[in-house]
């Protein structure tokens, strides 16, 4: 297959960002990674747990999208400022069926087709779980997931497959369970994972859940048990990957966008690909009270949204009768089409995610948006410890150019109140993926702490840890791991004792 040539010499090789796109092809096992720069923090200690797809081909046919890609995780154990690595696909019932057939047996999401053209893909609608979207520890569980169906349970430490976990049966074979949780550091006196499931259709059901995040002996709680629940029906379409908390509310916003299944019935092309922006549609904000909070078992609340498409969200707190949103806007829904090599993909033709701030009015129902950075990002993330508060800071994975949409190649820590704005590039041949800050142990300054990412190294055709320092962005340690990971989706940090 020719690749699209690469882009001029001023911008970005595109071998080296289509390098990372390869089937991983070993799993390793308490691997010792020393930093080849700069020196590991002692203060460090705890688990970086990585999500995404790691297997991208099978009988030489490719993904038609990334996003099709079987699961695969990634854990750095770090302690004594050393750290150690181990990687495990995730054994889904999908990826054990398509390793023993040696080709795609299942239809893909984005676009990836089973052999045998139209005939062979129309009517089946058997979805994949392929666990390829995030990774959280949740008790004694590590849960993969993926957001159109039920987690997959792993081993903490082995990362070992326990099999798809229904949570004790609060979950319906194939129920639909968030890839995108929020975890509330504690507005309501103890530590919360907060995330939701979607029944989409003409109308749309939201299942609102909340599950203890820590033990609380005292009060007979355990890690992993459900605290509340609710269910709020909404008129249209819901695509939902991701939303914000606030003390008192769960916010969504409905995208404008209409799904025709008919094409995916036919077996022409996925489902994801039958998502369109509905032209002159009115996106919506819905607000979910929580419970607990102190609009607990009132309706929800609902109010227009700006034009564009948002995948993620940055943070959201409130002011009086005001919530304020921050999230990473598009003018329209980002995709690929059918006949194109996503490997080959013309970055100038697709819009770039830029951070806004929606400021909602409860009282008269007005909402004002401010554009907060011009340059090209995704994967923006505050404080852990400042989740549902209001922050200063945030740290995002940007573009090397200040204008127009590139592979993301550079970390920006952002000042939300000055404006001011720190910079970290791996360009020329590297390529970043999420950032995660990790706050110091018993640190009082919110940006004090680290920010952990991985990097795809084009010139090593390797995966790096690069460790910064959350303040200055100032680089703490580079570790060149013995392992190519594909481009990722996102992941997070467990310290040790959690």
């Amino acid at each position: 297959m020719t690749l699209a040539p690469s882009q001029p010499a001023s911008r970005f090789d595109r071998d080296d960002w289509a390098s990372s796109f390869r089937n991983v092809g070993v799993e390793l096992s308490d691997v010792p990674v020393a930093a080849a720069r700069g020196t590991i923090p002692e203060a460090l200690v705890g688990t970086l747990y990585r999500n995404g797809p790691g297997r991208l081909e099978r009988g030489g046919q490719w993904v038609h999208h990334p996003f099709d890609g079987d699961g695969m995780i990634t854990a750095l154990r770090f302690e004594g400022g050393g750290a150690v690595l181990r990687n495990r696909f995730v054994r889904t019932e999908g990826w054990q069926a398509e390793e023993q057939a040696g080709k795609f047996v299942y239809r893909g999401v984005f676009g990836t087709q089973k052999p045998g053209g139209v005939l062979a893909n129309a009517f089946d609608l058997r979805l994949k779980n392929i666990a390829n979207t995030h990774v959280v520890r949740l008790g004694d569980q590590l849960l993969a997931l993926w957001e159109a169906a039920e987690p997959h349970a792993l081993d903490p430490d082995t990362l070992e497959t326990r099999g798809i976990s229904r949570l004790d049966g609060l979950l319906k074979p194939g129920e639909a369970f968030s890839a995108h949780p929020r975890f509330d550091p504690g507005h309501h006196g103890s530590e919360r994972m907060v995330t939701f499931g979607v029944k989409t259709g003409p109308r749309s059901t939201i299942r609102l859940m909340e599950f203890a995040a820590a033990d609380n002996p005292e009060n007979g709680v355990r890690a992993g048990d459900l605290l509340s629940e609710r269910r709020d029906s909404f008129n249209g379409f819901a695509f939902l990957h991701d939303f914000a908390i606030t003390p008192n509310w769960a916010v969504f916003l409905q995208n404008a966008i209409d799904f025709n299944p008919l094409p995916y019935l036919l077996g022409r092309c996925g489902a994801a690909q039958c998502l369109k922006s509905r032209p002159g549609g009115q996106a919506k904000f819905w607000l979910i009270p929580r419970d607990g909070g102190a609009f607990a078992g009132q309706a929800p609340r609902i109010l227009d949204a700006p034009d564009g498409f948002v995948f993620h969200h940055l943070n959201a707190w409130e002011e009086g009768e005001t919530v304020v949103v921050e999230s990473i806007y598009y003018d329209d829904f980002p995709s690929i089409g059918p006949d194109t090599d996503f490997r080959a993909v013309d970055f100038t033709t697709i819009p770039e995610g830029l951070l806004e701030q929606c400021r909602l009015n409860l009282a008269d129902g007005t909402v004002r948006t401010e554009r907060l950075s011009e340059r090209c990002c995704e994967f923006a993330m505050v404080n852990p410890e400042r989740e549902g508060l209001a922050s200063r800071y945030a740290w995002m994975a940007v573009a090397e150019r200040e204008t127009g949409n590139d592979p993301l190649q550079a970390i920006k820590k952002l000042d939300l109140i000055s404006g001011e704005r720190r910079v970290w590039s791996a360009a020329p041949r590297g390529f970043v993926s999420e950032p995660l800050m990790v706050p110091r142990p018993g640190a009082s300054a919110e940006d004090d702490g680290w920010v952990l990412c991985l990097v795809w190294n084009g010139a090593r055709c390797a995966s790096d840890l690069v460790i910064l320092n959350a303040a200055d962005l100032g680089e703490q340690a580079v570790l060149e791991l013995p392992l190519a990971i594909p481009h990722g989706l996102h992941g997070s940090w467990v310290p040790a004792g959690a």
